[in-house]
């Protein structure tokens, strides 16, 4: 089995995907683990996710634009293995290793809206390591939703996924806490109130579960109980 992305290499990936946007008009920013990583949580990310700040554009579209104006000719596209899918993923081409084995990294690209990802004002967007992110706080509560999804999953290798979520979630916890992060900061405003609704929903079902948990969200101006 051929080696994985490094932290390195994930990172060139993602700044080359975001030049190529802004070359183009494109504000994005990155959320998923290597968004995790950037804030400073431990686990190596695997891919690339980002998304495009333009509600109105299609998610396709975005791809071909990568695959069209990347001079290297590493980004491309192969069809869903979902035979009803409408759509392509986008994957990277990594130098192979030296037996030869081809290595490659998947890039979602996705716009706000999907995944029930809100609308982020461009001026909020933080920079690590160069780097576009998404803030903080709803980088954390939409990992805490890819806890419960991926806990409910009906699919196997979805549900085991819950257990990295948890490692992230207890570990963008403790940073957020860290840089006194709050939910009803000025600098949070702009996030929907049924988006923070529905993370209160899901910090319960978590405080549950990991009762540790419970000061940490208490911290940040969640209920716990």
């Amino acid at each position: 089995m051929a080696p994985p992305p490094t932290y390195e290499e994930i990172c060139d990936i993602a700044s080359k995907a975001v030049t190529i946007f802004k070359d183009q008009g494109y504000e994005c920013c990155l959320f998923g683990s290597t968004a995790c990583a950037l804030f400073g949580t431990t686990r190596c990310p695997n891919d690339v996710d980002l998304v495009v700040l333009a509600p109105d554009e299609n998610t396709e579209y975005l791809k071909q634009l990568l695959v069209d104006n990347d001079d290297d000719g590493r980004f491309f596209l192969v069809p869903s293995r979902n035979r009803r899918a409408n759509y392509e993923v986008l994957w990277y081409q990594l130098p192979s290793t030296r037996r030869g084995a081809e290595r490659q990294c998947k890039v979602d690209i996705l716009i706000p809206g999907d995944l029930n990802i809100p609308d982020i004002p461009k001026g909020q967007v933080k920079r690590k390591n160069y780097l576009p992110v998404m803030p903080l706080l709803p980088l954390l509560l939409l990992k805490l939703q890819g806890w419960t999804d991926h806990r409910d999953s009906n699919r196997r290798d979805f549900r085991e996924k819950q257990h990295v979520d948890v490692e992230d979630i207890d570990e963008l916890l403790s940073i957020a806490c860290g840089t006194h992060t709050h939910v009803s900061s000025n600098s949070l405003s702009w996030l929907p109130a049924d988006f923070v609704q529905d993370a209160q929903g899901r910090i319960y079902e978590y405080v549950d579960e990991f009762p540790h948990s419970a000061l940490e969200w208490q911290t940040l101006g969640f209920e716990s109980y």
